[in-house]
């Protein structure tokens, strides 16, 4: 049993390889590049930015926007509304990037590239800014990042992910990288909304995901930044393909804070 956990967890994790790897139907290509390590599990494909040392405080990155506390994000999808909770508190960096993304209207009209519901229910991902041309093939999208119209460059967002019990999330480290044995405060459980990244632990930038199932293997790797409170319902009915018709920010703008 542990076997068969192990192997549908990889062709899990070999589902969502760089460049996207699953059918329009959202079930597993077989055999489609499929990589040999976790790391690149929830792929943001775009080239991603030079590797730096492992950082360990949200000071090295005072240039980019944050949230202080928490905030409400309702998104309509296929007509149902699907409200997150995005926590500033735990993950400021993250969350901060995302409310701002959606303050933009970066995620209007955007689409959901990748679902994956075989073998096992897995995620639904989009935000690749690219899918904002209706022209553009989806089995294409997941290369894509937001570009910052004041710098006309990627923004990229650290890896950062809180572990339970500590005041501070760590940077630019997976939990494994770093050594860390305790689970993350923020965990990949059923409708936890966390972002999609490359190899590299500070290529995060548009692309996010939520979990249709607990995926407490990808904790520790990758940050969750919120959870969906209501609306898990349109969650499961996204299809690959599927647009954000809108994203808006219902509570908590004030605590977005721009970057310096």
């Amino acid at each position: 049993m542990k076997i068969y956990r192990w192997f549908t967890s990889l062709l899990l994790v070999g589902a969502l390889c760089l460049g996207g790897c699953t059918t329009q139907s959202g079930t597993q290509q077989p055999g489609a590049n499929a990589p040999t390590e976790i790391p690149s599990a929830v792929a943001n494909s775009t080239a991603s930015p030079t590797a730096s040392a492992p950082l360990t405080t949200a000071d090295q990155f005072s240039s980019l926007p944050r949230l202080e506390g928490e905030a409400t994000v309702e998104m309509t999808v296929k007509g149902g509304v699907i409200s997150v909770n995005v926590d500033g508190a735990n993950a400021p960096i993250t969350a901060g990037n995302f409310v701002d993304l959606v303050n933009r209207g970066v995620y209007n009209g955007l689409a959901f590239h990748r679902v994956v519901l075989e073998p096992q229910p897995f995620v639904v991902q989009g935000g690749d800014p690219q899918s904002k041309d209706d022209s553009f093939p989806v089995e294409k999208l997941g290369m894509g990042s937001f570009v910052d119209p004041t710098t006309s460059l990627p923004r990229y967002v650290p890896l950062e992910i809180k572990p339970e019990g500590q005041e501070q999330p760590i940077y630019s480290q997976t939990f494994e990288s770093a050594k860390i044995t305790v689970a993350p405060k923020l965990r990949h459980t059923r409708g936890a909304v966390a972002m999609a990244r490359s190899g590299d632990p500070d290529s995060a930038s548009a692309q996010f995901y939520i979990a249709l199932s607990d995926l407490d293997f990808l904790d520790g790797s990758y940050a969750v930044f919120g959870n969906v409170i209501t609306g898990m319902e349109t969650v499961d009915q996204i299809r690959q393909g599927d647009r954000i018709t809108s994203a808006k920010v219902t509570r908590g703008i004030e605590n977005l804070k721009p970057g310096q």
